[in-house]
């Protein structure tokens, strides 16, 4: 498989990001100036274990398995100025180290956030999980270009496509149908992708892409105005393993 990710993300990109959130994709409010827009902002800056990165330092190991549980619960669709966001109603999560996390929303990024062994895919998903003590963990999935992905085609019909509006799908969509059937998967310590950069994350990045169109990736770059992703950080100190 090559693509799913858990980790800590885009914590919950909430509407509010887009009226006091100060950041941006691009220009003075880009990454590589995140860290200087607010103090909450510093690990942007001087964090040491920092997501997305390349996934290219990579050492075998006995991994067990996520266990993914969804049903069928994402209704509510939010432009949130940065991302493209479904909301996710209770009921659905998976467990990572023997702790539940359910999950609260998936959204999108163009380019992909993060790189296998240097290769950049055109899309991201995320789904972003949360357990009791509010620790994420977030499902990330690649995407090649190819053939129309009918789950993102349910999305795209309903996507709002100004900053701060909701729309609401006429039937819940399964999160699951977005995932890829193979479950093998890179691990590796991380941080949120946006604003504040928290770091403290498990990230998991599963092996197989999926597939959406061409006129689909760019229906979302479109409305989200260009490239949506922050660039890779250095690994540092770390190594990804691989199940």
């Amino acid at each position: 498989m090559k693509g799913v990710i858990i980790g800590l993300s885009a914590v919950f990109l909430s509407t509010s990001a887009v009226a006091g959130g100060g950041w941006s994709y691009h220009g003075e409010h880009g990454p590589e100036h995140w860290g200087d827009l607010k103090e909450d902002y510093i690990m942007c800056k001087i964090g040491k274990n920092q997501s997305p990165v390349d996934i290219n330092r990579i050492v075998e190991a006995e991994l067990k398995n996520i266990k993914i549980n969804y049903s069928s619960g994402g209704s509510k669709i939010t432009n949130n100025g940065h991302t493209i966001k479904v909301s996710y109603e209770g009921g659905s999560y998976i467990v990572v180290d023997g702790v539940r996390f359910e999950l609260k929303q998936f959204h999108f990024h163009a380019p992909s956030e993060h790189k296998l062994k240097g290769q950049q895919f055109p899309f991201e998903a995320h789904f972003v999980h949360a357990d009791k003590q509010g620790n994420l963990a977030v499902i990330g999935v690649f995407f090649k270009e190819g053939k129309e992905n009918p789950i993102i085609k349910k999305i795209w019909e309903n996507m709002p496509e100004k900053a701060g509006e909701e729309t609401k799908l006429s039937h819940k969509i399964n999160a699951e149908d977005l995932l890829p059937k193979e479950r093998d998967y890179y691990r590796y310590s991380g941080s949120l992708t946006t604003p504040p950069c928290s770091e403290g994350v498990r990230w998991i990045v599963m092996e197989e892409e999926l597939e959406m169109s061409k006129e689909q990736i760019e229906k979302f770059r479109k409305v989200m105005g260009g490239d949506t992703n922050r660039p890779v950080q250095p690994l540092n100190a770390r190594i990804i393993l691989e199940k």
